[in-house]
């Protein structure tokens, strides 16, 4: 695995499921969301970057692909990379994994924008944050 990619492991629980048996379609978005939290985590300079809360990473557009169901006791894999790093907005690449087969379970495309939290808009992607985050962006084959 790249160093600029991140993996978080999780297991599909009881109450994930929908009334069918397999994982509901919206739990997908909270496991979308651990896998940015785990990267980030991965990577405290870019922690560093929002110490005191004047800047964050917003959400403005999420698209998902459900390739195929995940069910109770599969043992997931949340592969996390920046895939792209324009002047006003970013692009996050992620893939749901089961672990067992290494099959895609489901695969999504998150934009972020950086904002101005005092300001509350969206500012461009420049100065350290672009050179934190510049080495980062890993192309999505």
């Amino acid at each position: 695995m790249d160093s600029r990619q991140s993996r978080t492991s999780l297991r599909v629980r009881g109450y994930h499921l929908d009334g069918y048996g397999h994982v509901n379609n919206a739990r997908y978005l909270e496991f979308l969301e651990e896998g940015r939290w785990g990267y980030f985590d991965d990577r405290p300079e870019v922690a560093a970057l929002f110490a005191g809360d004047r800047y964050a990473f917003v959400a403005v557009n999420l698209n998902i692909n459900y390739r195929r169901a995940a069910v109770a006791g599969d043992d997931l894999e949340v592969l996390t990379q920046l895939a792209e790093l324009g002047s006003r907005s970013a692009r996050m690449h992620q893939v749901v994994r089961r672990h067992s087969d290494g099959r895609t379970v489901a695969d999504a495309d998150l934009t972020f924008v950086l904002l101005d939290v005092a300001a509350n808009r969206a500012i461009a992607i420049e100065g350290a944050v672009r050179d934190t985050l510049t080495p980062l962006v890993m192309s999505v084959a």
